[in-house]
C-alpha cells in the first residue's frame, strides 16, 4: 500500500538493494518481493470478494420473494455456480495465499520466499483464470450452470463456458501448486537456524500443513475436470452412462479433493485466530503442542471424510457407517483448537481491539457451522437435509464466519505492520457489529428453511418460505454493503496513508519476529538470518 509503495527503504537500513527498489508498474508486474506479491494477492482476493459478492445479492434479490423477479432460471443457475467457484478459487484460497506470502518471511526471519520468480508467476496466472470465470458469462449459452461442483452430467451437456471454466480450475490449481511449494521450501530450508519447528508461529505451521494439503489434492480435481473435457470433446465415456460410465464416480473424485479443500480453507484461519487471541489475552497460547497435532490430525483424517457429501447417493450402510464415524471424529481435533483459545482467553488480560472482536466472533460463530456439520454427519439425517438450505448455512458459517472473518481479524492485526498507518479502531468496531449482525440474519433463518424441506439453488419457492427468504435476502443486503464499508473506510484510507502512524509494534501483548522490524515493513527484511532468543520470537544482538 502506499506506504510501501512510495517509502522502500527504513530508516538506518542500509542495503544497496534498496537503492534500486523499482517503482512504477514495473514493479508490481516484475514484482519478486513477497510484500509485494502479498499485497496482489491481497487485492486480488478482495476484488474476487466483491465480484463474487454481487453474484450472492443477484441472487438473494431473485428470491427476496416467490415467483420469477428478475431473471430466468437458466441465469439464476449461472449465478449460484460462479458464485460458489469465484468464492472459493478467487476470493478465499488467493486471500490466504496473500497472508503466507507477507507473513511467513517476516515470521520466521526468511529474506524472502524460496523461489521469487516462481512466486511472481503463481500470481500471475490468477488473472487470466478470474478473467476466464467471470468473462463465460458474455460466452455463447452463459457462464458454467452445473453448480460449484461441477457435476458430471450436467457438465457434459454445458455450452463452451464450461471448457473455460475448466481451463480456469486448472490454471487456478497450477498457481495453488506452485504457491504450495514455495512456503513449504521457505519454512523448511530458509527459517532462521535458532527457530526450531516447534518454536515456530502456529500461523506457519498452519501454512505447513496446508500447503501439503494442496500438492496432494489439486491435481486429483484437475484429473477430475481433465475428464469431464474429455467426456465433452474427445469420445471417452468416464462420466457418462451412455458409454458405460458412472457419474457417481465423479463425485468420488471430486469430494476426495473437495474435503481436504475444506480445510486448506480453515487451517490457515486457525493460523491467524491462534495469533490474535494470545496477543490481545496478553498470555501465551494455551497448548502450543497440542495445536500442532490437532492441526496435523485435521489434515490427515480429512482425506477419509470424503463421502460424507454422498450419503443420499445409494451408499452400502457399511460405507454410511464408516463415513458417519471418521466425520464425528474429525470433530475432535478441531474441539482441541475452540479448547485452546478459550482457554489461552481465560483470566488473560482481554482487550477488544478490532482485531480480537473479530476472532472472538470467528469462535462464537465457527463453532455453530461446526455443531451443524456434526449434525450432518449422522446419515440418516444427513439424507432428509441434503441440497438443503441447511447445508448452505453450514458451510456459510463455517467458509463465512470462518475463513472471511479469520483474514478481516489479520488484516486489522497485520495491516499496521504492512502499511505503516493505523486503522480508525471505531470504524473497526462499526465494520465487525455490521457483519456479525448482518451475517446472522442472512444464514440463520436458512436452517429453518431447510430443517422445513427447502432446496438449494432452486429460483423459485412456495409461499411457506417466502418470510425466512426475505429475511436473508435483507441481512445478504446489509452483510454486502458492510463490506462495500470496509473497503471505502478502513482499506483505502490505509492504503493512501490517512490516519494515524503505526508503532512498531501497535499491540503490546503481540509476540513474533513480525513485530522486531520498523511499520512499513521496510523492502527488504532479515538480509541475514537473525540471531534469535530462546523464545524464537526475539532478535538479539
Amino acid at each position: 500500500m502506499s506506504a510501501i509503495l512510495e517509502h522502500p527503504m527504513s530508516p538506518g537500513h542500509d542495503d544497496h538493494h534498496d537503492h534500486h527498489a523499482p517503482t512504477g508498474w514495473r514493479r508490481w508486474v516484475y514484482a519478486t518481493n513477497h510484500k509485494d506479491i502479498g499485497t496482489l494477492y491481497l487485492l486480488f482476493s478482495l476484488t474476487m470478494l466483491m465480484i463474487g459478492g454481487v453474484l450472492a445479492l443477484l441472487i438473494r434479490a431473485e428470491l427476496f420473494q416467490p415467483g420469477l423477479q428478475l431473471m430466468q432460471p437458466e441465469f439464476f443457475n449461472q449465478l449460484t455456480t460462479m458464485h460458489g467457484l469465484i468464492m472459493v478459487f478467487g476470493a478465499i484460497m488467493p486471500g490466504f495465499v496473500g497472508f503466507a506470502n507477507w507473513m511467513i518471511p517476516l515470521q520466521v526471519g526468511a529474506a524472502d520466499m524460496a523461489f521469487a520468480r516462481m512466486n511472481n508467476f503463481s500470481f500471475w496466472l490468477l488473472i487470466p483464470a478470474g478473467l476466464m470465470m467471470v468473462g463465460s458469462f458474455f460466452m455463447p449459452g452463459g457462464a458454467p450452470a452445473a453448480g460449484w461442483t461441477l457435476y458430471a452430467p450436467l457438465t457434459l451437456q454445458m455450452g463452451p463456458s464450461m471448457d473455460a471454466g475448466i481451463f480456469a480450475v486448472h490454471i487456478l490449481g497450477a498457481s495453488s501448486i506452485m504457491g504450495a511449494i514455495n512456503i513449504i521450501v521457505t519454512i523448511l530450508n530458509m527459517r532462521s537456524p535458532d527457530m526450531p519447528l516447534m518454536k515456530m508461529p502456529i500461523f506457519c505451521w498452519t501454512w505447513l500443513i496446508t500447503a501439503f494439503l494442496l500438492i496432494a489434492v489439486m491435481p486429483v480435481l484437475a484429473g477430475a475436470v481433465t475428464m469431464t473435457l474429455t467426456d465433452r470433446h474427445f469420445g471417452t465415456s468416464f462420466f457418462n452412462p451412455a458409454g458405460g460410465g458412472d457419474p457417481v464416480m465423479y463425485q468420488h473424485i471430486f469430494w476426495f479433493f473437495g474435503h481436504p479443500e475444506v480445510y486448506i480453507m480453515i487451517l490457515p484461519a486457525f493460523g491467524i485466530i491462534s495469533q490474535v487471541v494470545p496477543a490481545f489475552s496478553r498470555k501465551k497460547l494455551f497448548g502450543y503442542t497440542s495445536m500442532v497435532y490437532a492441526t496435523s490430525s485435521i489434515a490427515i483424517l480429512s482425506f477419509i471424510v470424503w463421502a460424507h457429501h454422498m450419503f443420499a447417493t445409494g451408499m452400502p450402510v457399511a460405507a454410511q457407517l464408516f463415513f458417519m464415524y471418521a466425520t464425528m471424529l474429525i470433530a475432535v481435533p478441531t474441539a482441541v483448537k475452540i479448547f485452546n483459545w478459550v482457554a489461552t482467553m481465560w483470566r488473560g488480560s482481554m482487550t477488544f481491539e478490532t482485531p480480537m472482536l473479530f476472532a472472538v466472533g470467528f469462535i462464537f460463530v465457527f463453532t455453530m457451522g461446526g455443531f451443524t456439520g456434526l449434525i450432518l454427519a449422522m446419515a440418516p439425517i444427513d439424507i432428509q437435509l441434503q441440497d438443503t438450505y441447511y447445508v448452505v448455512a453450514h458451510f456459510h458459517y463455517v467458509l463465512v464466519a470462518g475463513s472471511l472473518f479469520a483474514m478481516f481479524a489479520g488484516f486489522y492485526y497485520w495491516g499496521p505492520k504492512w502499511t505503516g498507518v493505523m486503522y480508525g479502531e471505531t470504524r473497526g468496531k462499526i465494520h465487525f457489529w455490521w457483519s456479525l449482525i448482518a451475517f446472522n440474519i442472512t444464514f440463520f433463518p436458512m436452517h429453518f428453511l431447510g430443517l422445513a424441506g427447502m432446496p438449494r439453488r432452486y429460483v423459485d419457492y412456495p409461499m411457506q418460505f417466502a418470510d425466512f427468504n426475505m429475511l436473508s435476502s435483507v441481512g445478504g443486503f446489509l452483510f454486502g454493503f458492510a463490506q462495500v464499508y470496509f473497503i471505502f473506510f478502513i482499506v483505502i484510507p490505509t492504503m493512501r496513508d490517512i490516519g494515524q502512524k503505526a508503532a512498531q509494534k501497535p499491540w503490546d501483548g503481540a509476540e513474533g519476529l513480525e513485530w522486531e522490524i520498523p511499520s512499513p515493513a521496510p523492502f527488504h527484511t532479515f538480509e541475514t538470518p537473525p540471531k534469535l532468543d530462546a523464545t524464537a520470537t526475539k532478535i538479539v544482538g
